[in-house]
């Protein structure tokens, strides 16, 4: 008797050591992940001449800066020449989750180097949201542009290959641009529409030629020449919103064909991350429990926590053998966390308090 109290105890003790490690395995997965989710700058080349005065610490003082700079110029609209005004180098290496050497050497008296660093997300929204800066989503969009030049003196229109602006448009781009831009095709149809309606061309909606591409996201660029000013008319179509805009440029030796192409892109590129905002200050909590068994459901759901820019924390508040409960910080709506799964093989239940997945 005593024997087979001794195997059930052995028995006993065996499912709890397992289930313990089970409960560190997942703990440690997702601190993992959380840790994980951080804002990435890549293959950022620094040089520096090699000479008596050569210091690899200001080297990387340097790359921390530029990266910062980089991916601040990715997810707000603060101007380039402004960003020095909110943060200095120590803030900056605060924020920093890690980074990399991945790429150096030494040529013509210079050495240069290629950086990745990643920071934290959690930490640099923290950051920006006591300076009341509000980050957008990087999220990169292709997009189709159709750019009309019209000389207004000379009562000409000027299209495709025949407009510097459409065949200038691609050269001039950052590294930290969301927007790619899809140029339409040199198309006869399509010349003889533009041409048909240019007297009604700032009324005209362009379905006839912006249907024939598979792009739901779509910019009509009209400016109007006389002499050397630009007057722009930018009818943007972004996630279903119709924007309207102008802008006015005098090309002289300051403004030049490039400069003028790179402050339109930076017009569209703002655009786009003001309809990409999140709101740090909203902070929804929900709770979520899965099926502690389906390792693969569980793997996939803290893969999408990581995915998703919204979620800026998580963590598991309990576990056992048949559940783990999941605690979320969302910076938005519930219907919008709801529709983030909607194109996956996620299934959520919100029939409850406790939201399921399934």
């Amino acid at each position: 008797m005593s024997n087979t109290i001794n195997k059930k105890y052995n028995f006993d003790n065996t499912i709890y050591i397992l289930f313990f490690f089970f409960i560190i395995i997942f703990i440690k997965f997702s601190t993992v992940s959380a840790k994980a989710n951080t804002y990435k700058i890549v293959d950022l080349e620094i040089s520096k001449p090699y000479d008596n005065n050569f210091d690899k610490e200001k080297v990387i003082d340097k790359a921390f800066e530029k990266a910062f700079e980089e991916l601040i110029l990715k997810i707000t609209t603060i101007e380039k020449d402004k960003i020095k005004n909110i943060t200095n180098l120590k803030s900056i290496y605060s924020l920093v989750d890690s980074f990399s050497i991945v790429d150096e050497k030494f040529a013509e008296n210079k050495y240069v180097s290629k950086f990745d660093v990643e920071f934290n997300k959690k930490e640099l929204f923290n950051y920006l949201g006591k300076k009341n800066i509000f980050p957008s989503i990087p999220k990169e969009k292709n997009l189709l542009l159709i750019p009309i030049l019209i000389n207004s003196e000379k009562n000409e229109v000027l299209l495709f290959s025949e407009n510097t602006f459409y065949v200038n448009w691609n050269k001039y781009n950052e590294r930290y641009f969301l927007l790619n831009y899809i140029l339409p095709n040199e198309d006869i149809e399509d010349i003889n529409l533009i041409k048909k309606n240019i007297y009604n061309i700032e009324d005209y909606n362009f379905e006839e030629i912006v249907s024939k591409y598979e792009i739901d996201d779509y910019i009509i660029l009209i400016l109007f020449q006389k002499k050397n000013t630009f007057n722009a008319l930018i009818k943007s179509n972004l996630n279903n919103k119709l924007i309207i805009s102008n802008k006015k440029f005098d090309w002289d030796e300051n403004e030049t064909e490039k400069t003028i192409i790179k402050d339109l892109k930076f017009e569209l590129e703002n655009q786009w991350k003001k309809l990409n905002i999140i709101n740090v200050s909203i902070k929804l909590p929900i709770t979520l429990s899965v099926n502690s068994k389906n390792y693969d459901l569980v793997k996939a759901l803290e893969k999408k926590f990581y995915d998703l820019d919204l979620v800026s924390n998580y963590f598991i508040d309990s576990i056992s053998n048949e559940k783990i409960i999941y605690k979320i910080i969302y910076n938005s709506t519930p219907d919008k966390f709801i529709n983030e799964f909607s194109n996956t093989n996620i299934k959520l239940n919100t029939a409850n308090s406790i939201w399921s997945v399934e």
